[in-house]
Parts: C-alpha cells; structure tokens; sequence
C-alpha cells in the first residue's frame, strides 16, 4: 500500500508539473487576452484531465477512493466560482489589462498550490490528533454557508486588504503595469508594479476561501492525497473557468445560494460523522443535486431586479467586451 501511494504520489507531481509547463510555456508563451472559445477548450481539457486522474485512483485504490476524489473536486470546483467573481471584481477595481490577467492567474495558482498544502497538513492532523477539531470546522461551514445567503452580494473593498496595506508601508509601488513586470529597478531604487499589488491581493483572497473550502472536502475524507489532489486539479482549471465565466455567470444566479447550501450540507454531515457516517454515493448525489438544481432555476426563471445588484461601470465595460468576443467566436 505504502509504494503504491509513493507511486501515485510520484505520477500526480509529474503530471501537476507537465500541466503547468504547458499552461504558461506553451499555451501562454505569448501574454495574449484569452477569449470566451479558448477558456470553454482549456475547461474541457482540465476536466478530462481531472476524471482520467480518478480513473487510475479507481484503478489503483479502489470504487471508495474514486468516489471520495470525485466528490471533493466537485466541492472545490463548485466553490471556485465564487473564487471567480471575486477575482473579476479584483481585476475591475485595479483595471488590469486583459493582456496580463492569464500572467497573474498563473502565478496566483502557484502559489495557491504551496498555501493549500499547507493548510491541507495542518487540518488533517488536528483532527487525528484532536477529534473535536471536526465540529469547529462544522460549525464553522453551516454558518459560512448561511452567511453567503445573506451577504450576497456583499462589496469587496481590495485596498482594506491588511497585506496589502502591511507591503505598501514597506515597498513603493508604479503607477503603470510595466509590461506585465512584477518588479522592476528604476534608479537604483527597488520597485513593485501594480502587478505585484493584484497578485498578492489574488493570493490572500484565495487563502480566505481555502478556509471554506478545504473543511468542506475534509468531510467528505481525511485521506491527504485524496484531499490535496483534488484541490489541486480544481485549482488548475480555475485559470480557464476564470475566463469561461467572467462574462456568463451572473446568468446562474441561483448558483450562490446553491454553493450556501453545499457548505450546510458537508457542515451537517462533519458534526453527525460519530452518530452516522453517510456513503459518499450520497453525499455525492447530493452535491451534484444542488448544483444542478441550482444552474436549471436559474435558466427557467431569469435574473429579476434586485436579486443581484447592479453592475458597476467597469463590471459593464468588461461583460459587454466579453459577449463581443463571444459573439465573434460563435460566428
């Protein structure tokens, strides 16, 4: 079992390692604006690539394992489209140039990947060392998740950001993006470029939603590798449902209240494990559920006004360029 875990282990870094390489050596080579037919194509290669994954776990580990990594990354992609409209907003409020947007995904994914792990360590072994830690991360998703429904919506303000405001005090920062440069010399003197600032605000945004979202998968196992690989692969596409998204998913409004109920539902689930330990064919029927609940009712009843609040500016500015794009690529 050990030198099949350090094999599957071995296969994941090499595959992980190829998939970024090709992402910015290959794909991104030339810093271009990715368009709404390109991201739809990169979201279907990294879904493939996340499923032939499961089936050599399946292979493997067994029906359990496949089923519990299945599971997971239907949480973590699920969750990721809040992920996506927040670094829309992010991407706004700094004015980044589309040019530089797929660049300061990249490197946000990066570095997502090394505080996730991190993270993932961390929780695991509280809870084998400390087995009340599971109903603190219980509670702490059923409030999470009855929070989202009421704070829909909710502004985020990225200049509060207090690493952001901490770097500032330290560091002096350009006003231009600098082609894509995230820190530069400019008389003899160190500088970061507002490309720095997005990515650092872009990474402790995320590191907010491991919070949600790396309990949620801890309920449904504990094994590491099932839970870091599955984070891992939801966190590689996200570059790619960025762009798919961006532009579409005000669309699926009641996808938000979907994902609050996803977060009660693996809460409820973590704080009854001792009294009933529930197959994870049914927590992921469930899932997969409201998720598609969620995604047909907001296709049969559309967005009315006040249900989601209005667009700023830019917001408007960066969905009409995006249905331009759309438009053309169709045709």
């Amino acid at each position: 079992m050990a030198l099949t875990q350090a094999l599957l282990w071995g296969a994941f870094a090499v595959l992980v390692l190829g998939l970024m390489c090709l992402d910015l050596g290959i794909l991104d080579r030339k810093a271009h604006a990715i368009r709404l037919k390109e991201a739809l194509l990169r979201c279907a290669f990294f879904v493939a690539i996340a499923i032939l994954f499961d089936l050599g776990v399946y292979a493997w580990l067994g029906r359990g394992k496949a089923l519990e990594f299945l599971t997971g990354y239907l949480i973590e992609l699920s969750l990721s489209v809040d992920n996506v409209f927040v670094f829309l907003l992010i991407f706004s409020y700094f004015h980044v140039p589309a040019l530089h947007q797929p660049r300061i995904l990249f490197w946000g994914i990066l570095g997502a990947l090394i505080l996730r792990a991190l993270f993932i360590a961390a929780g695991v072994t509280l809870i084998h060392k400390f087995h009340w830690v599971i109903y603190v991360f219980g509670v702490f998703l059923v409030a999470t998740g009855i929070k989202m429904v009421f704070h829909k919506g909710a502004e985020i303000h990225p200049e509060k950001n207090p690493v952001l405001r901490l770097f500032k005090r330290f560091m002096a920062v350009t006003n231009d993006y600098e082609d894509g440069k995230f820190f530069l010399v400019r008389n003899g003197r160190a500088l970061a470029t507002p490309m720095f600032v997005v990515l650092l605000v872009i990474e402790t945004t995320d590191l907010i939603f491991a919070v949600d979202s790396i309990p949620a998968v801890l309920a449904i196992t504990l094994d590491p590798f099932i839970v870091f690989t599955s984070n891992v692969f939801a966190i590689l596409g996200l570059r790619a449902l960025y762009f798919a998204l961006a532009g579409l998913m005000r669309l699926f409004h009641y996808l938000h209240y979907g994902l609050a109920a996803i977060l009660v539902f693996v809460g409820v689930k973590m704080l009854l494990a001792d009294v009933y330990k529930m197959p994870i064919g049914i927590a992921l029927g469930v899932i997969a559920g409201v998720l598609l609940i969620s995604v047909l009712a907001s296709i049969v009843r559309p967005r009315m006004a006040g249900i989601v609040p209005p667009l700023t500016a830019s917001q408007e500015k960066e969905m009409e360029t995006d249905h331009a794009h759309h438009d053309k690529d169709l045709g």
